[in-house]
């Protein structure tokens, strides 16, 4: 029987509650090592309540500062953050939150050379990055390892989501192949975003990850989660696995 203090009990106790999770689905939370590429939109909320809820380990990794124009969307970083390293920033925030989370920060961009050895470290994935090339990256990447990630992405009203358990699902190349050109590729910075979508979203993706963790539920797999906020309209869309896909293709097998 894994064993909790009498504060520990009292802090997750309206999860430890639930019939499903109980004390070894917060047992396996306590364990539980997850790395958030991307402390912004999506990540601030994924961050917030992955630490919240007890989860042992969390890798943040981001190269940018805060900016004034971060803070309409970006939850976990306040005015006086300005300047400072999203990671910085948002460890502060975290602690605060739940001293016992045990936090790895990576002061920079997720890149090709050192991808593989980061994400090694740990059994989940969340993609909360707001550029296609990061995206394909991050996916060729987790395939490669066998390590499940979440897709998330925002612009304007809209958000997209989908879970990827390499080998067993439809990955994100499957579905996109290729990323856009980089002159047409749109981003928040450049078409603008409702900051509650990315609370909607980032809510939806760590949601995904703690039921991984725990074994709960039903994953986003093989569908693709989209929603409008303006009308409100939730709607999963049924995908199939490419066998010619470059990434997780059965002739890849």
């Amino acid at each position: 029987m894994p064993v909790f203090s009498k504060e520990q009990l009292e802090r997750y106790s309206r999860q430890i509650l639930l019939k499903d999770i109980g004390v070894n689905g917060q047992e396996r939370l306590r364990s539980a090592r997850i790395l958030l590429v991307g402390v912004g939109g999506l990540g601030s909320p994924v961050s917030l309540y992955l630490a919240a809820a007890g989860v042992g380990t969390l890798g943040l990794i981001d190269g940018d500062t805060v900016d004034l124009s971060n803070l309409q969307r970006q939850v976990v970083h306040y005015t006086k953050d300005i300047g400072k390293a999203k990671v910085d920033s948002a460890k502060e925030k975290l602690l605060a939150l739940n001293p016992e989370v045990n936090l790895r920060i990576y002061y920079r961009r997720l890149q090709a050379g050192d991808i593989a050895e980061i994400i090694g470290a740990y059994d989940f994935i969340i993609d909360g990055t707001d550029d296609f090339p990061t995206k394909f990256l991050i996916n060729d990447a987790c395939i490669s390892a066998g390590i499940p990630f979440s897709h998330g992405g925002i612009l304007q009203y809209d958000g997209q989501t989908m879970t990827v358990l390499p080998g067993k699902s439809t990955c994100y190349r499957c579905v996109f192949r290729h990323p856009p050109p980089y002159d047409i590729a749109n981003t928040c910075s450049k078409a603008g975003i409702l900051g509650a979508v990315a609370g909607m979203l980032g809510t939806i993706q760590a949601a995904e990850a703690l039921k991984f963790v725990t074994g709960v539920g039903t994953l986003l797999t093989d569908t693709l989660l989209t929603f409008n906020a303006l009308t409100m309209d939730f709607r999963k869309i049924s995908l199939k696995r490419r066998p010619d896909c470059a990434a997780c293709g059965l002739t890849n097998e």
